[in-house]
């Protein structure tokens, strides 16, 4: 069975026309979302970032320290 299908011309129509338009962003960006752009980050967001890796540093540490049935060689 052939699910191919061809889009009529009401829908050519359409994606001709949106194709044309202006994109636009739906709303401003928060200052958070801007300074986060910029690559600046406040103390909590910074502290939350070392808190990530100190508990990914753990995480490596537990796996590669890994006894028993749950060992993968």
């Amino acid at each position: 069975m052939d699910s191919h299908t061809e889009p009529d011309e009401a829908t050519i129509s359409e994606q001709k026309s949106e194709a044309g338009a202006a994109h636009v962003a739906d709303r401003l960006p928060t200052p958070e979302e801007e300074a986060a752009a910029e690559g600046e980050y406040s103390k909590e967001a910074e502290q939350e970032r070392l808190d990530v890796a100190a508990h990914e540093r753990e995480m490596n540490d537990l796996g590669a320290n890994a006894k028993g049935e749950g060992r993968i060689d």
